[in-house]
């Protein structure tokens, strides 16, 4: 009798996560390495404070199948504002899915949350989760997008309500379902 290793499931593509320059912190990042692996992701975690060089060299390199960023600090507006442009610039990067979320503003005005998201989109990135949690990524990735569930099986719980005034959607190649392209905060979440 020979032992053979067990046979995982292939992955469903490689997703590389990283903070934005200016944002220190690392739980955010473990905590979405772990729910995306639980997805049947290969992650790669860039780590805190990755220069926008970097991230743009790593993203070139590797070929995700899509780039999530995450940021606490509250700068990952201006940040996002920053990179985005830098990572479609490649024409490699072009039609990669790059979204962002966190705690990425300071403002509690919820019109001015919604014009940043608004501009985040605009800057090129696909989806933006301003002030959600990491739950609502998983829910984007269930619900038909281009990085989500590339087998079309059906999706989990639809996602959150658009913000403000975006009516942009994204269209999964496999489910064929168009999902909103900006997600606020859950009822009841500041």
């Amino acid at each position: 009798m020979v032992n053979e290793p067990a046979r995982l499931p292939a992955p469903r593509g490689t997703v590389i996560i990283s903070s934005v320059a200016s944002d220190a912190h690392t739980w955010n990042l473990v905590l979405l390495q772990l729910l995306l692996e639980e997805m049947g992701y290969h992650v790669i975690n860039l780590g805190p404070c990755v220069p926008d060089a970097l991230l743009v060299e790593e993203c070139v390199l590797r070929r995700p199948t899509m780039v999530v960023i995450s940021s606490i600090n509250g700068h990952g507006y201006a940040d996002g504002l920053r990179l985005a442009p830098r990572l479609r610039a490649r024409p490699e990067l072009a039609a990669t899915p790059i979204v962002i979320g966190g705690k990425l503003g300071v403002v509690e005005d919820a019109t001015e949350r919604d014009r940043q998201s608004a501009a985040l989109l605009e800057a090129g990135f696909d989806a933006v989760f301003a002030d959600a949690h990491a739950t609502d990524l998983c829910r984007y990735l269930r619900s038909g997008d281009p990085a989500g569930d590339p087998a079309g099986e059906p999706v989990g719980e639809p996602v959150g309500e658009p913000v403000g005034q975006s009516t942009g959607t994204s269209v999964g190649p496999s489910a064929g379902q168009a999902v909103p392209r900006t997600v606020a905060g859950a009822p009841g979440r500041p």
